[in-house]
């Protein structure tokens, strides 16, 4: 699936990814290849990434996530 991950000021990530793990404001949410389409709130944590050669971490002050036909949009805080 193909990751965005933005920030008002930078993109932080963009690339293909394995899996994703994000903090939803109701529980951590996964995200895997042909995941159903969502919208969901994020709150303060860490984001998960694992691609195929290696696994990121990014801190985050909460957001949303968009899933959509193997995209995904993170807009963070």
């Amino acid at each position: 699936m193909h990751l965005e991950i933005i920030t008002p000021d930078k993109k932080l990530f963009e690339g293909e990814a394995k899996s994703l793990t994000v903090p939803g404001s109701e529980g951590s949410l996964g995200v895997l290849n042909n995941h159903a389409p969502m919208i969901a709130s994020l709150k303060k944590g860490k984001v998960k990434v694992i691609t195929a050669s290696e696994t990121k971490n990014f801190e985050i002050k909460g957001g949303v996530i968009e899933v959509l036909k193997n995209k995904v949009v993170v807009l963070a805080e």
